[in-house]
């Protein structure tokens, strides 16, 4: 009862109200009118209790010092300076308090439903196969060695190994890759991960908690859990300032006599702008971000980013587009050019479901390309398809399916595939009438933006490194095209996370940014997350501190220079606040301010500290 009665006292509506009767409150004693209770009483009400009952409830179950608060400063300067009759300044100094809390619990609420979305991805049901029957059971049922049937489009519901089948699967929840991986019969598959295209028979390897999902939700929550709400700095000062105030204000009343220049001590020693320093300035910081298309969900994470000294990118989506283009058309018959290559292999693929084989299809289109109808349409899961045009038999797939089809791969078309390969690009053979004569490759698109933005953080002393789950070729082209020469490829999300706890023990801060389901755990392990928000899965985007919502990575460099110049601004309010504070004690020992005035003062400071602060919402930082 009474904690729904502080909740609701310190919500913004009774907080405006608060500061209205504190402002009729000190017209009325500039007009010396007398009213029979004075205004400024509603407004140590509103904004006293909410105030009284933090610093009780911190002295009861804070540990230690911590018990000691910026709240309890203020709480004794408000009694104070009720006791001597001076209501203005005991509303006002619980008035500024009580702003304060609002915007810091504005620039600290976080979205929390990343963890409840990756759950609902953990399948419910699989298909065991028992006694040649198929039968569906809830995914929790399932037992380690039992067989499972996955069909086309269904979703893994254990770790398992392949004992019948090929096909290929869609691992982007876990690795981030932006290709299907061809699996056959004992490769591996994980929880979560979907079956694109042929139906295949696995024995379950590791199930329940242990399985792959279910790993990365735990990380996730644990990685959440690590999560601590800023701290005040006020806070943290508090317990020095309390006995240095009440010190002060005790040798003022024994060397004066006077009890109101001890209780204006007391009323300018309170911390209000230094409790205003930091909230004000991440708020006008994060409203500048904003109209930048950087959603910036917690002062914390601006503060920390700040502090970063290493960022640990994704590739696929990240510092790629994550999409497929046909890169290279290579012929090596003299006579079948590049045009009729693709058109041949655009017709042969028109009927396929693979991303590669749509990916021709769509660059051929693009071209202009007309194509035909072909006959005898075949594919096989994971390896290529066949198809007959007219007279020309054509097969379209890998080198090892070409070499079951018995059609031979001369070592120049070879050497090829190997350059090919090196450069990050996947690669279809493409045989007409059972002679290999060409190749098309295709790869991810890199960002135009990524290498200028990777040169401008060198610049700024900020190593990079590349976290993928891509193969190491794949992985070391990307990075010898943006700059990066720090690379570890073919990584799951544990061992994304394990890295970036590496590089932390190291004594750096880290800033991940990535866009997949799989980069949620390292956005919660690393100190700043920052996930690509137009089309970033919505977990990452949840999972993260920071979502650039435009997907521009040329933004980092700018949300750098920005928390930088938040840090310091932060820095420079605190020090300023401690020099008002410090005249303002002077002035208040020799007399010269009483309560009403040293209140006004020190409203003067905090208003000076958030103006310090609004001007970061007009900065340039580009």
């Amino acid at each position: 009862m009474l904690k729904k009665i502080n909740d609701s006292l310190a919500g913004i509506p009774m907080t405006i109200a608060s500061g209205i009767f504190l402002a009729i409150s000190l017209a009325l004693s500039i007009s010396d009118i007398s009213v029979l209770i004075d205004p400024a009483w509603i407004s140590v009400f509103i904004s006293g209790i909410p105030l009284l009952y933090l610093s009780i409830w911190r002295i009861i179950h804070n540990p230690g010092i911590s018990k000691i608060s910026s709240a309890l400063l203020i709480s004794i300067a408000m009694i104070a300076a009720i006791a001597i009759g001076d209501l203005f300044a005991a509303g006002e100094v619980a008035f500024i308090m009580a702003i304060g809390a609002i915007l810091e619990e504005k620039t600290t609420e976080r979205a929390k439903k990343g963890l409840k979305n990756l759950i609902e991805l953990a399948p419910q049901q699989g298909r065991l196969l028992e006694n040649g029957c198929e039968k569906m059971i809830p995914a929790e049922s399932i037992k380690q060695n039992d067989i499972l049937r996955i069909l086309p489009g269904e979703t893994i519901p254990v770790d398992g190994k392949i004992i019948n089948g090929n096909t290929s699967i869609d691992q982007s929840i876990m690795t981030g890759e932006a290709l299907p991986i061809d699996k056959a019969i004992g490769d591996n598959v994980f929880c979560g991960t979907i079956n694109r295209f042929g139906a295949i028979d696995i024995t379950a390897t590791k199930v329940g908690e242990n399985s792959s999902l279910q790993k990365l939700i735990r990380m996730v929550r644990e990685a959440e859990d690590k999560k601590a709400p800023m701290q005040r700095i006020a806070d943290k000062c508090a317990s020095w300032l309390v006995p240095v105030a009440l010190f002060i204000a005790i040798i003022a009343y024994f060397v004066t006599g006077n009890i109101v220049r001890a209780v204006t001590v007391l009323v300018v020693f309170c911390p209000c702008a230094l409790v205003l320093a930091t909230p004000t300035a991440i708020m006008a910081a994060i409203g500048q971000a904003t109209k930048h298309g950087v959603i910036i969900k917690s002062g914390e994470a601006l503060e920390k980013m700040g502090k970063v000294d290493t960022i640990a990118f994704d590739k696929t989506g990240t510092l790629t587009f994550g999409r497929l283009e046909v890169s290279d058309i290579i012929s090596f018959s003299e006579e079948t050019d590049n045009h009729r290559l693709l058109f041949l292999a655009a017709s042969a693929e028109a009927r396929s479901e693979h991303p590669l084989g749509k990916a021709i299809v769509a660059y051929a289109k693009e071209q202009g390309i007309a194509l035909e109808e072909t006959s005898d349409f075949f594919m096989e899961a994971g390896k290529g398809v066949y198809a007959q045009l007219k007279t020309e038999k054509m097969f379209c797939g890998s080198e090892k399916y070409l070499t079951e089809k018995g059609i031979a791969i001369p070592s120049r078309i070879k050497d090829m595939l190997k350059v090919l390969r090196g450069q990050g690009k996947a690669s279809i053979l493409i045989a007409i009438n059972n002679i290999c004569m060409g190749i098309i490759a295709l790869s991810d698109v890199l960002r135009p933006t990524a290498k200028d933005m990777i040169w401008k953080l060198s610049k700024m002393n900020t190593q990079t490194v590349l976290l993928t789950g891509d193969n190491q070729q794949t992985a070391d082209y990307f990075a010898r095209q943006v700059g990066i020469t720090q690379v570890r490829a073919e990584l799951l999300p544990e061992e994304k996370v394990n890295n970036i706890k590496e590089i932390r023990q190291h004594g750096n801060n880290v800033c991940m940014i990535g866009d997949g389901v799989n980069d949620a755990p390292a956005l919660k392990t690393a100190n700043v997350g920052v996930a690509m928000g137009s089309m970033g899965s919505d977990i990452a985007v949840d999972a993260a501190d920071i979502a650039l919502m435009s997907d521009d990575i040329s933004k980092i460099p700018y949300l750098k220079r920005l928390s930088n110049a938040t840090v310091n601004t932060i820095k420079f309010s605190i020090s300023l606040s401690l020099c008002i504070n410090f005249i303002a004690i002077i002035l208040s020992l020799t007399g010269i301010l009483t309560p009403t005035t040293g209140a006004l003062v020190h409203n003067a400071g905090s208003c000076l500290v958030v103006l310090i602060a609004a001007l970061l919402y007009d900065r340039e930082f580009e």
